[in-house]
């Protein structure tokens, strides 16, 4: 059994930062070390008085130390752990782009007075468990025991938690369209035969090598059988755009004539011949 340590340790990069940075937000909350209001997401405070960094901190302050902090927390340890060493495994850029752009819809829905909210985090952390949702949807998920379902369905189940615990349900809610816009775009519409046009920037594979952390190998993803649909939009071959060795050979062997069998006859030619050579 791994001590805590090795288990710290063990997991994938982007995962742990945010949680390790969601979890010393609210710590320091409550050492009073600053007022949550001072990084609360106010466009007002962002365009008039550039404080930018309100961009960047409401996502890692999912709330005070309670029960629903804590689920939350629960899905980047597990979920997001899930996701980035599942689909996302050896593509660790692809993985911080896909927060990334998640982070910018929600900046963008929450330009919208009626769907701001002043913490965007707890949508951030639905939006990777919609995705999770929709690469495992048949993966069985059981609920303190008692409760039995596929992983599909989790997003609204823990709506469904939100709910019963009085929080509210308009986080939940963009962290699903966020999701879902994700993968529309990366997923279904290039699997339905649209263009895949959604690749990660060059930046975001830059400032990877840069962090040192995680690994991007640029090698299709193989389908899990026991999952949903891989991403499949994204990959690319280890050597670029050459061609593999069987492609090379296929495409020798269709443009050179096929030569005679010593030991089977003539080989077909396009034209016929008779047995004895004549």
């Amino acid at each position: 059994m791994s001590t805590p340590a090795e288990y710290y340790h063990s997991l994938p990069p982007v995962s742990k930062f945010y949680g390790v940075a969601c979890l010393m937000t609210t710590t320091a909350y409550y050492l009073q070390l600053y007022d949550p209001r001072n990084i609360a997401l106010s466009y007002e405070d962002v365009f008039k008085r550039f404080q930018v960094w309100r961009l960047v901190t409401n996502f890692f302050f999912l709330g005070p130390f309670s029960f629903p902090f804590a689920i939350r927390l629960i899905i980047i340890a597990r979920y997001g752990v899930s996701l980035e060493r599942g689909p996302f495994d050896k593509r660790t850029a692809d993985f911080l782009w896909m927060l990334i752009f998640g982070a910018f819809s929600l900046l963008v829905m929450a330009v919208v007075p009626l769907l701001w909210t002043p913490f965007m985090g707890a949508s951030l952390v639905y939006m990777i468990l919609y995705v999770w949702g929709r690469e495992f949807p048949n993966a069985r998920i059981n609920i303190y025991g008692v409760v039995s379902l596929k992983g599909f369905y989790l997003p609204w189940a823990t709506l469904a938690l939100d709910l019963i615990f009085g929080m509210p349900l308009k986080p939940g809610i963009l962290g699903i369209v966020a999701g879902h816009l994700y993968y529309f775009l990366t997923v279904l519409h290039p699997l339905a035969g649209g263009k895949y046009i959604f690749k990660t920037p060059l930046l975001v594979h830059k400032l990877v090598a840069f962090w040192g952390k995680g690994t991007q190998i640029n090698s299709p993803v193989q389908r899990d059988p026991h999952a949903g649909v891989a991403f499949r939009g994204r990959g690319y071959r280890l050597n670029g755009n050459r061609s593999t060795n069987t492609e090379q050979q296929q495409q020798t062997n269709s443009a050179t004539p096929q030569q005679p069998n010593a030991a089977g006859g003539v080989a077909f030619r396009g034209r016929s011949y008779r047995l004895d050579g004549q």
